[in-house]
């Protein structure tokens, strides 16, 4: 049986929720608000463009390899001590990154960070279904569900703020206020609440997938330095993929699995899943390199960088909150999420034809298409995992929407990142500069700005070149993911024909299972 706060008490609920949003836009707003701060982190500390790819990356991968195992703690050991916990680690995290100058620290550090955020959103979300009556239930989601989604932007827009006073150290700090506040309303408001019959939790199945995430981003983001085709590289995937397959394997036999591997039989599920991560790998991996190509390249100031994308926020809203429900009503989720998809894919076209003279015309004409796919693919992708599912497995769908979203970030930044670096490195001729010097500017556009103007120029050629690639590269795999979808995805009238399918199978697999435990353990039934 699920404890829970002693319901009834309007006060408490209305306190409650302002307290779990502020913790979930604490750990949200992190993922994107460093970006703004990746030019001058290179300036400062010199670090590389694969050191940049890991002070970004290590927060985004450790959030997504931990989030099951973070819901679980939660379930199992009390929400609110979950949300405690994992505030005080993202909050001492950031104060020890913030006091640091070296890259390596950094990258320590902000994996820290990620640990903390896997404990945090989890257990906000688990809060709100675990507290508040079935009346005031679907409201509060629906402020989570807004919450998580604006924060990022509100990430951006202050950390660009904070940059046109303060050095990037002051990010950090802006993490450690929002933790410490929300720290205090947690302790002060949110009852505590957990499951006594959750089941033990599954610390192998989240150890292999932190080694098997960790093998295959760390190849690729480090793959620019050794060679694509090298021994290193090829053989950091291949272990990559044996591990992530060792982990399918441990949880078919598990009894109440972290994530159970046959859900994937639900069309529609698997289909969700794929478009929301590729949605989020070219959604990050595009902030991370946009905001570099503003700074460096066109040279806006930090502030200026984050309001210049300001436009995809505004098309992104109305798409998401309007236009894309009444469209899947209409048309059918299939077809909505796909032209969504193919919009991502012609924005990262646009995106392609960025180099060092264009105007933010550009841009902008970019920025809009990038807005409505997102806004048109999201909602009905969400909707497809969960409506795939029934009732009593609601919590495997809330769970896999965030797995889905962090894991396409974290994969985003390391492959459009290491794209980038490759490509910025092949098309930098450095002809008769000293070996020292020349690999310092192979480094980074931001060290090679530091050789004088003719240099820079250079530079700044061979970073557009990348930039090209890098989304000429997400494009494709838009529009590759956009086919699969409408080939995974029942059409309207097959899922109508088939209306009992996903319950039957949900209950099947369901047994075996300790008490029908074979889900996600992310949340309480919402």
């Amino acid at each position: 049986m699920n404890t829970t706060a002693k319901e009834g008490q309007g006060t408490v609920h209305r306190a409650v929720l302002p307290a779990v949003m502020l913790s979930l836009a604490t750990v949200v707003s992190a993922v994107a608000s460093l970006n703004t701060a990746v030019p001058s982190i290179a300036r400062d500390t010199r670090a590389g463009l694969t050191e940049l790819s890991w002070i970004i990356d290590a927060y985004a991968l450790a959030f997504a390899a931990l989030l099951l195992l973070g819901g679980a703690i939660g379930d199992r050991y009390g929400r609110r001590r979950a949300l405690a916990a994992g505030l005080v680690i993202f909050g001492a995290g950031s104060a020890a990154a913030a006091l640091s100058s070296d890259p390596h620290w950094l990258i320590a550090m902000r994996g820290v960070l990620g640990v903390g955020a896997a404990l945090v959103m989890p257990a906000t979300l688990s809060t709100i279904t675990s507290t508040f009556p079935p009346a005031q239930r679907t409201r509060a989601v629906g402020a989570w569900a807004g919450v998580a989604g604006a924060s990022a932007i509100f990430g951006l827009l202050v950390s660009g703020g904070l940059l046109e006073v303060w050095s990037w150290r002051s990010v950090f700090w802006m993490n450690v206020v929002l933790a410490v506040v929300a720290l205090a309303a947690t302790l002060a408001v949110v009852p505590e609440s957990a499951d006594p019959d959750a089941p033990r939790l599954d610390v192998t199945g989240a150890a292999i997938t932190v080694a098997g995430l960790g093998a295959g981003v760390y190849s690729i983001i480090e793959a620019p330095n050794e060679g694509w085709g090298s021994a290193r590289t090829l053989l950091g995937l291949a272990a990559a993929l044996v591990i992530l397959a060792g982990f399918v394997v441990w949880e078919l036999k598990r009894p109440n699995p972290l994530l159970d591997p046959r859900l994937f039989r639900h069309r529609a599920f698997s289909a969700g899943a794929i478009s929301l991560t590729l949605q989020f790998f070219a959604f990050f991996g595009f902030v991370f390199i946009v905001l570099q190509y503003l700074q460096l390249v066109k040279d806006d100031s930090a502030l200026i960088g984050a309001l210049s994308l300001v436009p995809m926020a505004l098309t992104m809203m109305p798409f998401a909150r309007g236009v894309a429900p009444r469209a899947a009503a209409k048309l059918g989720p299939r077809r909505v999420i796909t032209a969504g998809l193919l919009l991502v894919a012609v924005a990262m076209l646009v995106f392609s034809l960025l180099d060092e003279d264009s105007t933010y015309w550009l841009l902008l004409a970019g920025l809009i298409p990038l807005g409505a796919g997102m806004g048109l693919a999201m909602t009905p992708a969400t909707a497809s995992i969960t409506d795939a599912l029934p009732p009593e497995k609601q919590g495997v769908g809330s769970a896999m929407n965030d797995l889905a979203r962090e894991l396409g970030g974290a994969l985003g930044i390391a492959v459009l990142g290491s794209i980038l670096q490759s490509a910025y490195r092949a098309n930098l001729s450095l002809d008769g500069l000293p070996g020292p010097a020349a690999e310092g500017a192979k480094e980074s556009l931001a060290g090679a700005m530091r050789l004088g103007p003719q240099i820079a120029e250079q530079a700044q050629r061979a970073f557009a070149d990348g930039v090209q690639a890098a989304f000429l590269t997400a494009s494709i795999a838009l529009a590759v993911t956009a086919v699969v979808f409408a080939a995974l995805h029942r059409t309207p009238r097959a899922a109508a024909n088939s209306v009992a399918e996903p319950a039957d199978q949900a209950d099947k697999l369901s047994e075996g299972s300790a008490g029908g435990r074979g889900e996600i353990r992310y949340t309480r039934q919402v």
